[in-house]
């Protein structure tokens, strides 16, 4: 592997920086957006499915306990 002079490197990260195509506003408010609304729908699922669980485990234990 070929050794690099600081400033060799330097040019290399700029030329890759502007490689980079930044998300517009709008892209980037769509994409948060859509986050938010998975983030709601997962947490409603796993809490359901945790409230299954515990009344599962809750059933069991008093059929243990009895």
């Amino acid at each position: 592997m070929a050794k690099l002079s600081p400033g060799e490197f330097i040019n290399q990260v700029r030329a890759e920086a502007r490689k980079v195509i930044w998300p517009t506003r709008a892209e980037t408010t769509s994409t948060a957006i859509f986050v938010g609304i998975m983030m709601l729908i997962l947490a409603v699922f796993f809490l359901g499915i945790d409230s299954i669980f515990n009344l599962i485990v809750r059933s069991l234990l008093s059929l243990a306990g009895a």
